[in-house]
Formats: C-alpha cells, structure tokens, sequence
C-alpha cells in the first residue's frame, strides 16, 4: 500500500510481508487534520497484523511537531488498546533527531520500543551476520506475493488444507501462506539451519503460530509419505543439478489427488528498457554461468515436462512479470543489485572470469538498474508457475 502525499515530498507505505509501515520524506503539516489520511492507513495497516509491528521512519527527513503529535498519540491508542500489540519504531544514526523524538514513546509504554536501524536487528534490516541476502530474499516475496496471492488460488490452494512448504528458505513466503490462506497444518523444510533460525525469529515476532519449521534434505525429506493437500517448492529445482530427485520427494509426500506447486525462472528473458542489448547480453551470461555450475536458471518453461515426467496429471501452468512497476522501483534495483554482487562477484571469480569480462557482465546488471529507476524506463523479471495433481 502506497499513499499520495501530505505535501510534495512526503508518503507512506505497508509493507504486509515485514509488519511495516514506513514513513518517507518531509512531513510537515499545518493541521493535525492533515494528517487523518496518514493516520488511517496506519491503523488499518495495525488492524492486519499480530504481534510485533515496525514503525520505520529512518527515511523520513523531517517531521514538525504538528505530525510528530498526532503520529506518535496514534501509536500510544494502538498499544493501549491492544494487549498483544507490540510496535517497534526503527530510526537511522544519520538522522539522530528521529532517535531523540520518539525515543520518548518508550518511557510511555513498556510495548513499545525505538532503536536505530544501524543497531538493531528487525526482519527488513539491509545486513544480517552470516544473512547479507536475507533482505534480497524478502523484497523479493514482497513482490511476487502481489502476483502469488491470486495464482496460488487459480491452482488450487484453499483454506483448512494440509500444506508443505519445501525449501522454504527464511520462511517468508510460508508467513504469507499462513496468513492469508489459514492451513490445517503448514510444514516449512529447509536445509539451512540459519535460515530456519531466522524464520522462527520472524514468526515469533509476528505473533505466528501453526508453522511448524523442520530441517532436512529436499531429496531425501524426513517427513512420512501421502500427508499434504498441497506442496509447494519455490525457486529451487532451478539451483540442484537433478530436479527429477526433488520433484520425486515432493511427490512422495503429497497426498494422492492433492497438488505439487513449483515455480522457477528463466533469467536470458530478464528485459529492461532503455539499454535492452546491454542487458539481453548480460542475463544470457546469467544462463551461461549457472550452467558451469549445474545448475538451470532456465528451467522455467520447462517446468510442464517435468511434472509430466514426474508422473502428474492435471498440470496448470502459467507464467507472470516481476516489474519496476509493481511497488517502489528501489526495491527491484536492490534485487538486480543483489544478482549482482552474487553473479558477477563471487560466481564469475570462481567460474576464472577475467576482470575485463567481469566488468562488462557488472554493466549489464548496471543497465537494467538503470532501466528500472529510468522514470519512462520498464524492467522485467519473468516467472514461470506450474502445478499438477498426484494421481490417486
């Protein structure tokens, strides 16, 4: 949710997948009836969540007393009025006033607390020890949840099923399901135990109850067979080097007539505008690289075959386009940017790239950034969704 400003120069947004409502710019109003728009969309935006919720405002340049009374006398009604709210507020060093004023909330109520973003840990801060991708992973389920939420349906997930989320990462995308779709039971499996350590951490922030966080091996899943309605594996059959193993599991523990949901991708289609050729050229490399190492970032359209071969029935199949248009064209940037300190970093010096090479791969990701924030530029990133039914 995003909101047309106060005055010019000024807007706030929520971000359901982080509990957060964050505050841009310069707010400066004359009437604390100025104010009333603002003020709605935060107690909305309160009214959709449980457990901690985060105020940020480490973007928000200034903030005259008029709004800082009325913003911050909301907050106090917020928590006053729910016992199990908790709230948050993030500041920034940088700008140490914010710390200073709302500093003060804390010796109001003991459920609220103010920190500065440089300090402290909160489910979209930029850096984490041992997790620098973790903010990447999550700005990007924010934004192939916009599209998810309603394709998830069209392949047969409902509320009350039994579901499995599998290689479900910092389980992000397994908080959105709980939330929106209220499963009879949800399992999210990954073999990283920091990830899953992160994913709880969230969870219980959140006030998230009903995900039950389990470590394993996709290929070989320590989960008992025939007991899920519905399985999901997003992104990941791209990055093994034999799928057919992953999809075998899957299939093992999905109930006979229930649904095994994949997504994955196909970067060569990666698109931008202006500077199209540089960036065509740049996400072919993407292709070339992750081939070197096993692995298929095309593997997107070829999703269908693999649920044929894998022995499903009914498959579903579908694909939609991650744009700069879809929310804050930063946060696409900071997705291209992450591809690549990855790709063009540590992969390209690992696969013997030489320093010319690896500049002119760096360009590319440069020139889609650029397409991306241009304010008459478009940039894509394509997604590939398929499902199919376990026969009974």
């Amino acid at each position: 949710m995003i909101a047309d400003s106060i005055s010019q120069g000024f807007q706030w947004n929520f971000n359901e997948n982080d509990q957060e409502f964050s505050l841009h710019g310069s707010l400066r109003p004359q009437r604390s009836e100025e104010m009333n728009s603002c003020i709605s969309a935060l107690e909305s935006s309160v009214s959709s969540v449980s457990g901690r919720f985060y105020v940020n405002v480490r973007r928000l340049v200034r903030m005259n007393n008029v709004a800082f009374h009325a913003f911050a006398g909301k907050i106090l009604d917020l928590v006053r009025g729910r016992s199990d709210l908790k709230v948050h507020v993030t500041t920034s060093s940088v700008v140490g006033w914010a710390t200073r004023k709302f500093a003060v909330l804390e010796t109001m109520s003991e459920n609220i607390t103010v920190g500065e973003y440089d300090n402290e840990f909160y489910p979209g801060q930029t850096f984490l020890e041992e997790g620098g991708f973790i903010p990447i992973l999550r700005t990007q389920t924010k934004l192939t949840w916009r599209h998810e939420r309603a394709i998830l349906q069209r392949h047969g997930l409902e509320p009350g099923l039994q579901v499995a989320d599998i290689c479900c990462g910092i389980g992000d995308f397994a908080v959105l399901l709980q939330k929106e779709f209220q499963p009879d039971r949800l399992v999210a499996l990954d073999h990283s135990r920091s990830s899953l350590d992160y994913a709880r951490k969230v969870a219980t922030d959140f006030g998230i109850r009903g995900i039950d966080y389990v470590f394993g091996d996709a290929s070989e899943m320590l989960l008992e067979s025939d007991q899920f309605d519905f399985v999901t594996c997003r992104h990941s059959l791209q990055v093994f080097d034999r799928p057919e193993l992953i999809l075998q599991e899957l299939l093992r523990i999905c109930k006979p007539g229930g649904r095994i949901y994949i997504t994955n991708e196909k970067n060569s289609h990666c698109l931008g505008e202006p500077r199209s050729e540089s960036i065509q050229r740049t996400y072919n490399e993407v292709a070339r690289l992750w081939a070197h190492f096993n692995m298929d970032i095309e593997l997107g359209p070829k999703s269908r075959r693999y649920l044929i071969d894998a022995g499903l029935e009914d498959i579903q199949m579908e694909s939609f386009m991650v744009t700069n248009l879809d929310g804050d064209p930063q946060d696409f940037a900071d997705i291209i940017q992450s591809w690549e300190d990855v790709y063009a970093g540590k992969m390209a010096v690992e696969r013997g790239d030489s320093e010319e090479q690896i500049r002119e791969f760096r360009q590319g990701f440069q020139d889609h950034i650029f397409a991306a924030k241009h304010p008459r530029g478009y940039a894509g990133w394509p997604i590939w969704v398929a499902s199919g039914r376990k026969p009974k």
